[in-house]
């Protein structure tokens, strides 16, 4: 309908740019509109408002009434807007929509009001200027209207909100006071809860029961979980969307394990993402079996049985725990006999040294992983490996062409032919939209891994990542095991308050999962804006570390039973690899292990009181110190055997765990920016060591007084070791020169035993 506006409230409304903290104004810009004059403000009642001052500007902009339903003006919604509505990113201001149709008088043939008529709706059919009083009034005359994108909300926002603000988190929030009323000792009890508080597939199985929640619980997790549309957003990802927006690139990681039968079904930038997979995994496979079947030569014509790879972060950290699960997997073993597999990832020369250690240069091949093929500590070790190889077989280009192998972007593929690399046959591609904590199912894992174990078992693991994938693709919220997981990290971070969580894996095959988790999810969550540039006044980001079995029960179990409240995976197998029934013996040791698996997740969710302990005869001073206070949250995993298989299930269902919680706290969780700032003060520390080194008299300023202080101090009792293009010059410390012949001057002892008196210790 037409609304007409007094005089006095023209006025009132032209005052409020004024009063308003919210809004600035420059100068004016004056000119007619239908008889009126009309004062347009650059910006005014603003189409833009500045980022950075938003948060500040929210409180006073809401005591005012501004950007809210005139149903209740001064509250604010239980709701956002809907995704489709958030303002838009431009130059780094927000672009404010409109939250109605401005209507206003169409003029008839002879240049009169003709009322009764409207104006389409801003963005249609207005030109730039019309817009600003459409803008304008917006703001001052809150529509009653509401639309689908708004679903049933009562307040219309003109501005991202925080996902804290919805009524949905406010239940949590609610919910969370009868929570701290309960204790897992009594809600264990529970049959009915206990029952519906596991879900299963393909062989995995997870039992949650004791987390600190209730069925109501998750209820409000699953509305939380449609609130933010969370299986629109798993859509957006698995078809290419560009969700990582920071650096315009789309996440599909989940494509790298998809079937061939996919092919065509997603396109990003031009480009079929399926056919690239396949193609490359193809290539891999052909190259791969090539060198284990000797086809393919070292320079001496020697069979290349040795894989060294080198890659730092998610170029290591994701292809050494799949390592580690199949190099005591029954298949596993078999199909790595005679050759090895190692990774260097730090730039400290003691893991070179420890690297290099026994190892033939004629028969290793070295795999070089970096994206960019610029990560400096990556390519500072691929240089000094390149080296190595041509201290033992002479300074020739064609040495680097048999045994260096690049796994890198294709936008990298000139520096990988000026390192020497053969990129026709020995360069195996990956892609702008695989993270590099995302990419062990790409050509980062599958040069290693099919290297060292053939291609065969390494793509099991990714059908296992596959199977994963369906369950998160398809299944209903409760059957769905990344969801829950997910949603039960969401409840406990950010409504509980557990800040730290620890994966407790009882496989020693699985030692190098928690480092994997802590990168995945610590280098993905660890944010502080929401991706709509907004500060979040939630937590968000679990600090995650983990130790095998029974090793953390003697390391830090103490502090899960008796400390700070850490929320635990217990992770389980009902097969071990290898199982050991000794004489003697009433149970295998594996039963022994699962003793413990089964066990201490109990301990953690009952403790045990003070009568208890007291019922033992315990002395009462003694008492405090021997009671379990209990209630302490954790979710158990337990699947058949670790195989390859299992170990692809794993990867993805921590892969979508992280996603998930991303999703809900509205972070980005596929970006790295933090990594960057340490990169940045590294070069010019770097810079400062350069002239240090060559100049005795020179004094390091960094512009940090301790900092400064102790560069001097480092450099001043480090004299006289420096690099020079000739070699090591001079110097009293021990260096390293990559020419030891480790592997041809020196052979195993021919017995076994020490000596005794006269042996190596005497």
């Amino acid at each position: 309908r037409i609304r007409s506006l007094s005089p006095s409230f023209i006025a009132c409304a032209t005052l409020l740019p004024f009063v308003a903290h919210s809004f600035t104004a420059p100068k004016n810009i004056e000119r007619k509109f239908n008889g009126l004059t009309q004062v347009k403000r650059i910006p005014f009642l603003s189409l833009h408002a500045s980022k950075s001052s938003q948060g500040n500007k929210t409180n006073s902009r809401r005591a005012k009434g501004f950007g809210q339903s005139n149903k209740n003006p001064t509250h604010s919604s239980d709701h956002d807007a809907a995704a489709s509505r958030r303002p838009q990113s431009h130059g780094g201001h927000y672009r404010v929509p409109l939250s109605i149709p401005i209507l206003k008088p169409e003029m008839d043939g002879h240049g009169h009001a003709s009322h009764g008529h409207t104006v389409p709706p801003h963005g249609e059919h207005q030109s730039e200027d019309d817009g600003f009083l459409s803008n304008f009034l917006s703001h001052v005359m809150p529509s009653q209207k509401k639309t689908a994108d708004t679903e049933s909300n009562d307040d219309q926002i003109t501005s991202p909100k925080l996902v804290s603000a919805s009524k949905e988190w406010k239940s949590l929030q609610e919910h969370k006071k009868y929570i701290e009323t309960t204790h897992l000792r009594d809600l264990l009890q529970d049959s009915e809860r206990s029952n519906a508080m596991y879900c299963e597939h393909d062989g995995v199985y997870l039992d949650y029961s004791r987390q600190r929640i209730t069925l109501e619980t998750l209820d409000l997790l699953e509305d939380l979980a449609k609130r933010q549309n969370l299986e629109k957003k798993i859509q957006e990802m698995v078809t290419g969307e560009k969700i990582n927006f920071t650096e315009d690139r789309a996440v599909l990681h989940t494509a790298l394990r998809a079937d061939k039968s996919q092919i065509g079904s997603v396109i990003v930038d031009g480009t079929d993402v399926h056919e690239e997979v396949h193609d490359v995994l193809d290539q891999v496979k052909t190259f791969t079996n090539a060198i284990r079947n000797g086809d393919i030569l070292g320079y001496t014509g020697k069979r290349l049985r040795n894989v060294v790879s080198v890659g730092i972060g998610g170029s290591y950290l994701g292809p050494e725990f799949l390592h580690e699960c199949l190099k005591t997997e029954p298949e596993g073993i078999n199909s790595a006999l005679g050759y090895s597999l190692r990774f260097l990832s730090n730039v400290d020369p003691v893991d070179v040294e420890r690297t290099c250690a026994d190892l033939d240069p004629e028969e290793t091949l070295i795999v070089i992983v970096s994206k960019t093929f610029t990560t400096a500590e990556t390519m500072l070790n691929a240089r000094t490996m390149r080296q190595w190889l041509w201290d033992f077989m002479g300074d020739d280009i064609e040495v680097v062409g048999k045994h260096v192998v690049a796994c890198a972007s294709i936008s990298s593929i000139e520096l990988v032919k000026d390192f020497g690399i053969d990129t026709e046959n020995y360069f195996f591609r990956f892609w702008d939209w695989v993270g590099g904590r995302y990419s062990v199912c790409s050509a980062v894992g599958a040069v290693p891994i099919s290297l060292q174990y053939g291609f065969d078992l390494f793509e099991k693991f990714l059908e296992g990542a596959k199977s994963i994938d369906d369950n998160f693709f398809n299944a209903p919220f409760r059957e769905n095991i990344p969801m829950i997981m997910g949603m039960l990290g969401v409840w406990n971070m950010s409504f509980l308050g557990y800040k730290s969580r620890t994966a407790l894996p009882y496989a020693e095959a699985l030692l190098k999962l928690p480092a994997h988790i802590q990168q995945l999810d610590m280098e993905s969550n660890g944010k502080s804006v929401t991706i709509h540039g907004l500060g979040v006044d939630y937590d968000v980001g679990e600090v995650d570390f983990g130790e095998p079995g029974t090793n953390g029960q003697h390391s830090f179990y103490q502090l899960l039973h008796m400390g700070q409240t850490v929320p635990c995976d217990f992770i389980g197998f009902v097969q071990s690899q290898h199982d050991l029934c000794m004489d003697g013996e009433t149970l295998s040791s594996h039963d022994e292990l699962m003793s413990n698996f089964f066990a201490q997740p109990d301990a953690l969710a009952t403790g045990k009181t003070p009568d208890e302990v007291r019922a033992e005869g315990v002395p009462e001073e003694l008492i405090p110190h021997k009671t379990f206070s209990g209630n302490r949250p954790s979710s158990s995993l337990l699947l058949p055997k670790l195989t390859a298989y299992a170990t692809g299930q794993l990867l993805a269902i921590y892969e979508h765990r992280t996603a998930v919680q991303g999703f809900i706290w509205e972070i980005n969780s596929f970006d790295q920016w933090g990594v960057e700032l340490g990169k940045k003060l590294a070069l010019d520390v770097k810079s400062h060591l350069e002239t240090a080194r060559y100049d005795d008299d020179h004094v390091i300023d960094s512009g940090i007084p301790s900092t400064s202080r102790m560069l001097n101090y480092f450099v001043g009792n480090s004299r006289g070791f420096q690099c020079a293009e000739e070699g090591f010059q001079g110097g009293n410390l021990a260096t390293t020169v990559l020419t030891r012949n480790s592997s041809t001057e020196f052979s195993p002892p021919l017995r076994n035993d020490l000596g005794g008196s006269s042996g190596k210790l005497s």
